[in-house]
This record gives structure tokens, sequence and C-alpha cells, in this order.
């Protein structure tokens, strides 16, 4: 277990909690708000096409970031759309999102048609520009500390601010407050003069957002190119965690945090066990499938999450 005291184990279980933890936490204000939000996988898919596309033809890494992000809320309004205007089922509607951008068999669905259309078979450029690694001069000097949270990749340190900011936003605002009410009882929070479609809206697209950025972690962050499928499950590793987690911002860091983690003991247990790396690599989604399993039961889902609700007129 000598390993455990590798500082690279850490970092890189932090690296791979990013993404997660990203999607995850703008799942929450979806969910919170009433809205079931399982397209966060197509949703990052987009992000991270769009990031590349953005990054490569203005040539700024932060440049192509707001586009993933702006892509991701574009995205996520198709799913607000059809839940809150068409009134269909979310989680089918959700499930037809992933469809669209990742394709029903992961090959690529939409952006892997966009990806050929634009770039031809050989894929983009790998001159494409990358978000540039941070390092932090006070935690530099800290030993094994310095070496896991100094020196990330700059999404990194904008993730841990955002997921302050959204606990915060989400338990100590007004506006939080109002949220949450939505997700509990829309009608009741409707009586109350509050603007509850609207309300739905703003979990929606900052679920969008969120998807988007972490698109845009794996893009253009981790790496400097796209690759369909370069998701992989994810999103929905994320939807776990924000079950799992409880429906709150910080539980779902939580989780996306054990999931980092387990995932980074695969990478190390690959090179010191005769296990078959396959069993190895799907360790970390098989845990989680257990933890989902038995934490499910333990936490309660906002009241009214998913349920259709018509305006007062």
């Amino acid at each position: 277990m000598s390993f455990l005291a590798n500082p690279d184990l850490w970092a890189n279980a932090l690296a791979l909690t990013v993404p997660i933890a990203l999607a995850a936490l703008g799942a929450t204000f979806c969910e919170r708000g009433g809205v079931v939000n399982i397209a966060m996988e197509g949703l990052m898919e987009i992000g991270a096409f769009v990031a590349v596309v953005v990054a490569a033809v203005t040539g700024n890494a932060w440049i192509g970031t707001l586009g993933a992000v702006a892509a991701g809320m574009a995205a996520s309004a198709l799913l607000g759309w059809t839940a809150l205007h068409m009134k269909s089922n979310q989680v089918i509607t959700g499930m037809a999102v992933n469809a669209l951008f990742t394709g029903l068999t992961g090959a690529g669905g939409l952006t892997g048609f966009l990806l050929v259309a634009v770039y031809g078979m050989q894929g983009t450029p790998t001159s494409t520009p990358q978000l540039p690694l941070w390092h932090i001069p006070v935690v530099n000097g800290i030993p094994f500390l310095g070496q896991i949270l100094s020196g990330q990749i700059s999404l990194f340190y904008v993730f841990v601010v955002l997921a302050v900011v959204a606990h915060f936003a989400l338990y100590r605002t007004r506006w939080g407050l109002r949220l949450r009410s939505v997700g509990e009882n829309p009608w009741a929070a409707d009586a109350l003069g509050l603007r509850v479609r609207a309300l739905k809206w703003q979990g929606v697209l900052i679920s969008g957002a969120m998807s988007g950025l972490a698109g845009a972690y794996l893009s253009i962050g981790t790496l400097n190119l796209y690759n369909t499928d370069m998701v992989a499950g994810r999103g929905f590793i994320a939807l776990a965690a924000v079950i799992v987690g409880g429906w709150t911002p910080l539980g779902a860091v939580g989780v996306s945090l054990l999931f980092g983690v387990l995932t980074a003991l695969t990478y190390q247990l690959q090179a010191t066990t005769s296990l078959p790396q396959n069993l190895v690599l799907m360790a970390p989604y098989l845990l989680t499938v257990i933890v989902l399993a038995v934490a499910a039961r333990r936490v309660r889902a906002p009241a009214a999450d998913g349920a259709v609700f018509e305006p007062r007129q």
C-alpha cells in the first residue's frame, strides 16, 4: 500500500474528479428546480467538441472554454423546451439528448458528424491551444500537499470556487431557497407568486453551462484535441454522484472525488497486479453501481423532481 503515499496518485485523483464534479454541480441545480437531467453525457460531449473548434479558430483556450459553456447551455435548452413547454417525459428526453450528441452506440452522433464535416477524417488539429497549468506559489512549497494541489489544470481552481459558490447560492441566498421550493412543490411556489417556470429554466441552463465546462476540461484541459465519445460515461457517473450525494452540491462533489480516487487507484494497480486490465478498469464503475444501490435508499429526491407543472392561468 506504499503507493498511497505517492502524491501523483492524489493529484491524478483530483484531476479525474473535476469533469464529473462540474457536471454533477450543474445537475444539482437542475434537479433541485424539479427537472430530471440525465443528459449530462451529451451536454459534455458537445461542450468538448465546441471547445476545441472555438479554441482552434480564435487561438485562445479560454475563449474556447466560453464557447463550450455557450454550447452546453444551448444544448440544455432542448431539454428545457421539451420538458417545460412540451411537457415530455424528462427521462426519455434526457436519453434523446444523449443519443443526439453521442450516438446510441458511442459512434459520436451529431458531434461525430460535425467532427468529420469540419476537420475530415484526420481529426482535430494538434496545434489547438490548451488550458494552462497553474502553479500556486504559497502552496508550492508545502511538502507532499504542494505536489497535489499545485500545478493542476487551471479549470481545477475555477471548479473549487464554483463548488463553494454553488453551495452558498443554493443554501444561503433567497434565490436558492426559491429554486429548492420549486423542486419541492411548484404549485405552492406558484401560489406564492414565484416565477416557477423561469426558475426551472435557470436550473436547466446552469446545468448546461457546467456540463459544457466539464467537456472543455476534457478536450482542451487534459488534452488539446477532441475524440468521439471522449466523455466515456462520465455524465452518467455525474448523475450517480448527484443521487448518492443527496442532491446537494458538496455531496455531489464528495461522491465525484470518491470516483476520482478509485479511478486513479486502478491506474496504479494496472502496473502492479496480474488481474486482467479490463477487470481492473471496470472496478470504479462497478463500485459506483454498488454504492448507488446501497445509498439511494437513504437519500430523498426533491419531492416534485420530474413532475409536470402547469402554471396558473
